[in-house]
């Protein structure tokens, strides 16, 4: 489906199938796996232009999903889009990294240092001011009056996202492991593809992801202190999947109790089996009115996922996965 636009989504609102394609074409960008990603260069000379045109619309509490790809982000994503006063950016990750050239950790718009967390000090005035006008345009262009950014590895950077929105929301969503774990693996194998020299997949251009993760999330979390060889070691994708689930949920953990106010967590498991009353919890949360094709929609296409059996796991990471999915709420 082009721009996540089925036949449902334009039966329920279909002026919001053009807000959909304005966003897919002109904002989102095409990353590696993708077709089309000569449109690429066009996007960041339209970004170029942009960041100097007068502030269109004002950026008021912008929401963001963060959490762990693979985990119900997009389908979340797309409910929340066809909320009346929502604009809906489907990782945007080209208008990321034009705003801050060092964050592609997947490689698809820049193959130079890549930095997995941002903090305050990386949310420079000019970055600030970059945001403002080009998430501003993007709403102008929409006719929306609030965004809804899903980009899951922002929750390594919602210190920085704060520093540039100071009332942005964070939903951070969560889903069990084993089926987290399951679509990763399915996703790469399914639209992994070979490049020249380069193989290209979830982890990014030859592994980058996974080598950035490694180096600057993992090997500087002193629960992984006594298993950090073998970390390194690992190359089936469940196993490699089960490390960035834990390191993910951990962080996104930490963000909820030091930041209680703006991060909201929800289990997708909640999303899809009582839609109703967690939608209506997400709605107050993100203090967006009630809308009642919001809700037709949601009740329209959500469906319970697969359940998967717990698989086997590397011996040296099954301890910290089985902690974390307790964390979370789930059964062990």
């Amino acid at each position: 489906m082009v721009a996540q636009i089925d036949s449902n989504y334009i039966k329920v609102r279909p002026l919001k199938v053009v807000s959909r394609l304005v966003s897919y074409v002109f904002f989102e960008g095409r990353p590696l796996t993708t077709k089309g990603q000569w449109i690429n260069r066009f996007l960041f000379m339209l970004f170029k232009i942009e960041r100097y045109l007068p502030q269109l619309r004002q950026v008021k509490k912008p929401l963001f999903v963060i959490g762990t790809g693979r985990s119900g982000t997009t389908i979340l994503g797309v409910l929340m889009s066809m909320h009346k006063e929502v604009g809906f950016l489907n990782e945007p990750k080209a208008l990321w990294s034009f705003l801050y050239p060092f964050e592609d950790v997947i490689g698809s718009y820049s193959r130079g240092p890549a930095k997995y967390r941002l903090d305050e000090s990386d949310a420079s005035p000019e970055v600030i001011r970059k945001a403002h006008r080009l998430f501003g345009f993007y709403l102008w262009s929409v006719r929306s009056a609030r965004l809804v950014d899903k980009y899951p590895e922002l929750v390594f950077r919602v210190p920085f996202v704060k520093a540039i929105f100071a009332d942005a929301k964070f939903i951070f969503l969560v889903r069990n492991g084993w089926d987290t774990c399951v679509s990763i693996e399915t996703w790469s194998k399914r639209l992994g593809v070979d490049n020249v020299d380069e193989r290209h997949d979830w982890w990014g251009a030859n592994n980058r992801k996974w080598h950035l993760m490694l180096d600057q999330l993992v090997a500087t979390d002193s629960i992984f202190s006594g298993i950090l060889d073998e970390i390194r070691q690992l190359s089936c994708h469940t196993d490699m999947a089960a490390v960035e689930w834990i390191v993910t949920m951990r962080e996104g953990l930490r963000c909820k109790e030091q930041n209680p106010d703006c991060v909201l967590m929800v289990r997708y498991e909640d999303i899809v089996n009582k839609p109703s009353e967690s939608l209506i919890a997400l709605l107050r949360f993100a203090e967006l009115d009630d809308d009642a094709k919001f809700f037709s929609y949601s009740k329209n296409v959500l469906r319970p996922a697969p359940i998967h059996a717990p698989f086997e796991l590397h011996p040296a990471i099954r301890p910290l996965f089985d902690e974390t999915m307790k964390a979370l709420g789930y059964p062990v």
